[in-house]
């Protein structure tokens, strides 16, 4: 690799014009490869400002995905356009004829029933003795601790701060709510300056890591599914009879017996974690992407228990998701690009709310949770009836 080649990452620093820069890059990199690859890979007119330093490093331009607008969705008696940037046809389709069932049966209620961003460092010590002297130091001083926690930010609470011992080991799980932001960094910091305050007391003891991966950050598990992280919402609808059998062409009682058998049944025999759900990271996925989330982070935030019943009126569906591990965020990330922070600003949720902080993070859960609870329906009731491949044939193939 040649030493041009070895500096293109500091282009910024050395070049007022951000976009020149990229093209600089794009240029050496080409030259020293003899070959032409970014010539279909667009870079003008984009605003680099409002990512250097901040979303992305080594920038050689910026990938387009589609973008399509399902619903309109009622929630919690509001009308919303589901904002979805996705590769795959039939989804924005699928996940609109979901949302105009939801709607013409009277809409969904939201439901935020936690809300709690995690960080989990590892600490190693002397003995199991020490360990243990640790967690009941956390309990013993917790307001002393919380104090220290939301020193850092003005919008950090601390609510817990759990521990599991493993041999002379301890993880200590901080929760804490963090406004608007999905707060991953804000808790981090919050966490560090707490350990150093708990480790002044143990001189013996030491900080291994930050993230002892008992978050947890961006992998599936039973912890997230069990206790939460971020926000735990769950959401709901009734879908009548007749809408069942004129929008989404099947019958209740199909809908019924096919999620028991494959969101129940068929997940549990496939042994997964957080997946009775028949496909809830489509949507998480395509409205993170949307709305500038961390999109790593579908992992966790599509865990989903994907319910379906005889109402009480034994005719139409009661339909519900329950999503224990939400995170996301109206401020920070990759809010406040510009066409992500445009999608914010078509739900009502673009940047912190001043009168009540955390409600616009909250809103957008509630929204994405009702967008997957869309996604449920329709999903099920084309698979209930055998109508997935004519579907995929129809919107994801070109002809």
């Amino acid at each position: 690799m040649s030493i041009k080649l070895k500096k293109i990452y500091n282009l910024e620093t050395k070049m007022t014009d951000l976009e020149e820069a990229v093209k600089t890059r794009r240029t050496i990199i080409e030259q020293n490869i003899n070959k032409q690859v970014f010539k279909d890979l667009p870079f003008k007119g984009y605003d680099y400002s409002k990512v250097l330093g901040q979303c992305c490093e080594n920038v050689v331009g910026y990938i387009q995905i589609p973008l399509g607008l399902a619903g309109p969705i009622m929630i919690d008696g509001s009308n919303y356009m589901l904002p979805l940037a996705t590769t795959e046809g039939t989804l924005v389709a699928s996940t609109s004829r979901g949302a105009n069932a939801i709607t013409s049966s009277g809409g969904c209620v939201t439901e935020i029933i936690n809300n709690g961003m995690t960080r989990s460092p590892v600490i190693t010590t002397d003995s199991v003795k020490e360990a243990v002297a640790i967690k009941d130091y956390c309990v013993d001083n917790f307001l002393e601790i919380k104090s220290i926690f939301e020193s850092t930010s003005n919008y950090l609470k601390l609510l817990e701060i759990k521990s599991t011992i493993v041999g002379k080991h301890i993880y200590l799980r901080f929760k804490a709510t963090t406004g608007d932001a999905m707060g991953m960094n804000m808790v981090g910091k919050g966490t560090q300056q707490s350990v150093q305050f708990i480790l002044n007391a143990f001189p013996n003891a030491r900080l291994v890591s930050l993230s002892g991966n008992t978050c947890v950050d961006k992998k599936a598990s039973a912890l997230n599914w069990i206790e939460g992280r971020g926000k735990t919402v769950v959401c709901e609808s009734i879908i009548k009879k007749d809408i069942i059998e004129k929008v989404l062409k099947t019958t209740v009682e199909q809908m019924v017996e096919l999620n028991y058998l494959k969101n129940m049944v068929g997940s549990s025999i496939a042994g997964t974690i957080g997946g009775n759900n028949a496909h809830a990271a489509n949507i998480v996925t395509a409205m993170f992407i949307a709305c500038g989330q961390d999109v790593a982070q579908n992992i966790e935030s599509s865990h989903c228990m994907t319910l379906m019943e005889l109402s009480q009126n034994k005719q139409d569906l009661y339909v519900s998701v329950t999503m224990p591990s939400l995170e996301v965020g109206t401020i920070g990330g990759g809010t406040h690009l510009s066409s992500q922070s445009a999608m914010l600003d078509l739900l009502g949720v673009k940047g912190a709310n001043t009168k009540e902080p955390g409600k616009n993070a909250e809103l957008l859960a509630r929204i994405i949770s009702a967008g997957v609870l869309a996604g449920e329906l329709s999903l099920i009731a084309a698979l209930s009836t055998n109508e997935l491949i004519e579907a995929h044939m129809k919107y994801n193939r070109k002809t």
